[in-house]
């Protein structure tokens, strides 16, 4: 019998992690669509020996290609599930996955599974890593990509979402065992993202999910963000890092961990406050 869901994964040269992620759900037997933006290494041939259907696309951002792939993917499943090429399921989300029946969640358009984060080999539990919920699974042609959204990615879909807090997808990116690569690559995001708070600073954009504390993941999420957005710049980097180290606990990480909570909550966040200066003195001297 014929899954009732579909993958799609983007990739750039990701030969490291393809077929780490490609065999933990090879049991599946579901169809597999890989959206490729131009890779130069073997990662073209490994998804094509585990059956994938490859397109092509040019990357500007991860919403975009998302948008790209949701829309020329020939997905012929009611449901799809977009996950990334360091990412692995579990045997327990496996599990989730095989005892799926499409006619028991009929109300259902979403569901969030649970992610472990690792950093240079460790599980970060703490500084409000774990629990993360992240949309990943939703009804085809019902959810949709947050093309408001210049890097920090995220699906939306209208109507009732479920929670599977038990099984997990396992997140991590061998390449940022590199620090000089961790730091290439956030820079690199660190420009749109301040871009993208100038833009909400000057109400050019607006969150596609509706702010709630108390709704979905998505939902809460789109709440600190709104109240990250009005806390002042170089403050709130410092208030971020406090929070994550003593208030969630991030200090119980190890020296890995508490390295990691500082270049991403706080040196990454910096940077961010001080290219929106940039930015902000830029535009006014252009006018």
């Amino acid at each position: 019998m014929s899954t009732p869901y579909s993958f799609i994964v983007l990739t750039y040269n990701e030969e490291l992690h393809l077929p780490r992620f490609l065999q933990s759900i090879a049991e599946l037997n579901a169809p597999v669509f890989i959206v490729d933006s131009g890779s130069t290494d073997t990662t073209i041939k490994i998804g094509e020996e585990f059956g994938a259907t490859f397109l092509y696309n040019p990357f500007k951002n991860h919403p975009t290609q998302w948008d790209f792939a949701l829309k020329n993917c020939s997905v012929q499943t009611p449901w799809v599930i977009c996950l990334d090429a360091d990412q692995v399921v579990t045997p327990e989300l496996k599990q989730h996955l095989i005892n799926f029946k499409d006619e028991e969640h009929t109300a259902t358009n979403g569901f969030y599974f649970n992610r472990k984060n690792f950093f240079k080999g460790r599980w970060i539990k703490h500084g409000g890593y774990y629990p993360f919920y992240l949309l990943k699974m939703f009804r085809f042609g019902i959810g949709y990509s947050d093309t408001t959204e210049k890097m920090d990615h995220r699906f939306v879909v209208p109507g009732k979402t479920e929670i599977w807090k038990d099984g997990h997808l396992l997140e991590e990116n061998l390449k940022e065992n590199n620090i000089s690569f961790w730091i290439a690559k956030h820079n690199r995001y660190s420009d749109l993202v301040a871009e993208q708070e100038v833009e909400r600073m000057r109400s050019v954009i607006t969150l596609a999910e509706k702010p709630g504390f108390w709704g979905s993941p998505n939902q809460r999420k789109a709440w600190y963000k709104q109240r990250w957005q009005k806390l002042p710049r170089y403050v709130r980097p410092m208030l971020y890092f406090i929070q994550r180290m003593v208030f969630q606990l991030g200090i119980l990480d190890g020296r890995t961990g508490v390295i990691f909570h500082f270049l991403q909550g706080f040196w990454f966040r910096l940077i961010v406050d001080i290219k929106m200066d940039e930015i902000l003195k830029q535009k006014n001297d252009t006018k």
